[in-house]
């Protein structure tokens, strides 16, 4: 039993799970159970209005401790930075597109004319906005990929900024106006990666789960989410934290910033085996170089969620 949101690209994302089990294992039953999570139940406020953290997971991991489920397909962007002793992950699959992309009215991001609407809940995507625009209005926006984009057509907005990856999965890429480039908007801790959850001890379900792990994803993915735990954040801090592997070396940037713009941003590299103390040294530089104050203020004003 799968346990999975409701929202139409979770659904993509359990059944692609789903797929390749069964390729795997010929035979094997796979089914779903719908779960809401306070994340989803919750419309009518912003993300940061009503918890920090496991928005999207909490309700999720409750049904793998009782049972009700045996596995869990997440965005790992969603996750906390650290999980309970009692749940692993058993799988990080391959990693999409991991780009932010804006979708628009009006042109690309540097074409929108003064004072232009983009809908964004992340704060994160909202200060790199404002870093490269600082003329342009950020507004909260809610709801699940089509609510945004029937928001953004009816003109609530000027344009949107979503996660590449998700559109691409539902076939929608074509609405796309703009790539963003990772290295002006540093995509979030995980982002485009599927995280597949389990109770810790199930050798059962990790064997089974063997095939959909992707040891390049789970480098990267190893070495942003112990950047975002030693900054003693969880997945709805306004942070960004982006890491790339070639010729067996992780580059790891990462981000923090304020509603203003400003930013404070820190790129380091090393070894691959290195992932997890690549995160830490990221962290500490980006304190070091004033990331404390940045975050500081931004807990003051009571924000700080991502989508």
């Amino acid at each position: 039993m799968i346990g999975t949101r409701g929202s139409q690209l979770a659904l993509w994302q359990s059944n692609h799970v789903r797929d390749r089990l069964v390729a795997a294992h010929p035979g094997l039953e796979v089914r779903f159970e719908r779960i809401t999570t306070r994340g989803d139940a919750v419309q009518d406020r912003p993300l940061a209005a009503i918890g920090r953290n496991s928005l999207f997971v909490a309700e999720i991991e409750d049904a793998l401790r009782s049972g009700r489920i045996r596995l869990a397909v997440h965005s790992a962007k969603d996750l906390p930075s650290t999980l309970a002793d009692d749940m692993t992950i058993v799988a990080f699959t391959t990693r999409a597109d991991p780009r932010d992309c804006l979708v628009s009215r009006a042109g690309t991001l540097r074409e929108l004319p003064a004072g232009a609407r983009i809908g964004t809940s992340s704060p994160r995507r909202a200060c790199q906005i404002k870093a490269i625009r600082p003329d342009l209005l950020c507004l909260d926006i809610r709801g699940n990929v089509d609510t945004r984009l029937a928001k953004l057509e009816r003109g609530d907005y000027d344009a949107i900024v979503l996660a590449a990856a998700g559109l691409e999965r539902l076939g929608w890429s074509h609405v796309v106006t703009e790539f963003l480039d990772p290295d002006t908007m540093v995509p979030a801790v995980s982002q485009g990666i599927l995280a597949i959850e389990a109770r810790a001890g199930d050798a059962e379900l990790r064997a089974l789960c063997a095939t959909l792990e992707d040891p390049e994803a789970r480098a990267c993915a190893d070495a942003e989410r112990a950047f975002l735990a030693a900054m003693g954040a969880g997945c709805n801090a306004p942070l960004a934290g982006f890491s790339t592997l070639r010729d067996g070396r992780l580059t790891l940037t990462a981000v923090v910033g304020a509603h203003d713009g400003r930013t404070v941003r820190v790129q380091r590299t090393a070894p691959r085996h290195e992932a997890v103390a690549l995160g830490q040294a990221v962290a500490s530089a980006l304190v070091a170089e004033g990331g404390h104050e940045l975050l500081a203020e931004l807990a003051e004003s009571g924000s700080g969620a991502d989508d």
